[in-house]
């Protein structure tokens, strides 16, 4: 296809606005981190009411909108499926004679790395054990500890970890991919409703879209922000006895952030990525570790079985009207898929930023199977090991746990060396945490910055803060219901970016139909 007019190619940054060092596009800087620190505010001053608050709103939306996410997720996943088979599939991103920048054994390992943070830390071992003894409900309310719940208890985790999750990064990642380098604009999510929008995306209009993908991303990476303090916290807590409390955890919050503001202002953002390679590194030997001290015939027979079971349960929890698992259905599945929508603009960007020259078929296969494959061996190892121990009555695993933040640690305790694999599995949540925060400051500050990839580091920086406080609010918001209060702040900035969501699939089916079909409506239209 013909590249597009300099008219689009040059709006990169054109609108920005330099001022106090700073390079951005002011209405999508000023009202996203305003209204940042104006939640922020509002929390710390009331935080029962602002924990109401946000209670109320996440029933509101889980009830109301629940359907719309979970029949969202099941139809875009189903379109993903349609564009791998379809002749759509053969497009390449960045053009017929595009190159891929990146090898394909590195290219699967960097989709292999984001598929592996903190979310898969915390919840590895203890939500199949927690749907196994049913300590807080079970999938379509089997009894728990029966065949039924075991069965159930890694079909849904997968199920929520797997092809449905992966399908909206997968979206995202492709609709990023596709306009920038195919369609030449810049790597914002304003960039996808061109086919819908046209210029128009220059304008207030694109201005809201990348405010709520602005705000959506920064609510999802708090969550799991939170979430990686809880359990940092817990395993501070396991090793040495210091308190896990709100202030334990802010304290572990306020570090992280100050890594990585000093390795921002240092430029120091090529040590991060050789960070996030170790991470991956020690990732892989924890779970080697797991597989070989723990029941290791089970878990390796269980492989095949659970993906088996996957693929056969995967109608049943896709079903939106489940009123004999409502409360449960609610509470883990629509969490899961709004976290997930809010952190797509995070996931998409990275995905696309190495993808240049793959075709969409090449594309969508690996970012859909790659990641659900590790996903099975993960949860597999961890939670056969977990429900094993239950099952046999060891160590603080013998019975239900409710803090799930700890189940991780008291597994480790019933294995080889507990103390040198906690703090090694301590060490690697930190580094999960500093990565995470680092790439997402960078993420917001682009979308921010009009898409320029070389912006002043405060800016970068100021991002880093916000996202530090926010994460801290959401914590002292809830109190004691410091997990409840995180997850209903990624499920309510959810429901706007749904909405995006579905418009920005209906505005790649259009792009690449006109890409491989009518490619010269494209040059019309930039001429108009």
């Amino acid at each position: 296809m013909n590249t597009p007019n300099t008219s689009i190619t040059e709006r990169k940054g054109r609108a920005n606005t330099q001022f106090l060092g700073l390079d951005i596009n002011l209405p999508v800087f000023a009202i996203s981190s305003g209204l940042a620190v104006i939640f922020s505010i509002l929390v710390l001053i009331n935080p029962e009411k602002s924990y109401e608050f946000l209670t109320n709103t996440r029933d509101f939306v889980v009830v109301w909108f629940g359907t719309l996410f979970t029949v969202s997720m099941s139809v875009i996943t189903l379109i993903i499926f349609f564009l791998i088979i379809s002749p759509f599939g053969k497009i390449k991103l960045g053009g017929k004679n595009s190159v891929p920048e990146f090898g394909f054994l590195s290219w699967v390992c960097m989709l292999f790395a984001a598929g592996v943070g903190i979310g898969m830390t915390f919840y590895g071992a203890a939500e199949p054990l927690s749907y196994y003894t049913g300590v807080f409900g079970t999938p379509l309310n089997a009894s728990p500890e029966s065949e039924e719940a075991y069965r159930l208890a890694f079909s849904a985790t997968i199920f929520h970890w797997g092809l449905n999750a992966w399908s909206v990064y997968a979206i995202i990642g492709l609709s990023l991919a596709f306009f920038c380098y195919n369609w030449k604009l810049p790597l914002t999510i304003r960039s996808i409703f061109y086919p819908l929008l046209g210029n128009r995306i220059w304008g207030w209009q694109g201005d809201i879209i990348d405010i709520v993908a602005v705000l959506a991303t920064l609510f999802g990476l708090t969550t799991s922000l939170g979430l990686g303090a809880r359990q940092a916290a817990s395993g501070l807590f396991y090793l040495f006895d210091l308190p896990n409390n709100l202030l334990t955890q802010s304290l572990v919050i306020i570090f992280i952030t100050a890594v990585v503001i000093f390795s921002v202002y240092r430029g120091l953002d090529k040590g991060v990525k050789v960070l996030s390679n170790i991470n991956i590194g020690l990732a892989l030997v924890l779970l080697a570790f797991v597989v070989l001290a723990g029941p290791t015939f089970k878990i390796i027979m269980a492989y095949g079985e659970n993906l088996i079971f996957y693929f056969q349960d995967i109608v049943r929890l896709s079903d939106w009207n489940r009123p004999e698992d409502l409360q449960w259905y609610h509470d883990w599945t629509i969490f899961y898929w709004a976290w997930f929508i809010s952190w797509s603009p995070f996931v998409g960007m990275f995905i696309a930023r190495i993808s240049k020259g793959r075709t969409i078929r090449e594309f969508l296969t690996v970012v859909m199977f790659v990641p659900l494959l590790f996903c099975l061996i993960w949860f597999t190892s961890f939670g056969q090991t977990a429900i094993f121990q239950f099952q046999e009555g060891i160590g603080n695993l013998s019975e239900p746990v409710e803090d799930i933040s700890l189940v991780l640690f008291y597994m480790l305790d019933n294995l080889l060396f507990p103390i040198l694999t906690s703090i090694f599995s301590l060490f690697m949540l930190v580094l999960f945490f500093v990565t995470s925060a680092d790439s997402g400051s960078l993420v917001i500050n682009r979308i921010t910055s009009g898409g320029k990839e070389n912006t002043p580091r405060i800016q970068r920086v100021i991002w880093a803060i916000v996202q530090g406080l926010v994460a801290i609010v959401l914590l002292v918001g809830g109190g004691s219901y410091a997990l409840s209060a995180i997850q209903s702040g990624s499920i309510s900035m959810a429901l706007p970016f749904i909405f995006i969501l579905i418009a920005a699939t209906i505005s790649l089916l259009r792009g690449v139909y006109i890409e491989l079909y009518d490619p010269q409506k494209m040059i019309n239209q930039n001429g108009k």
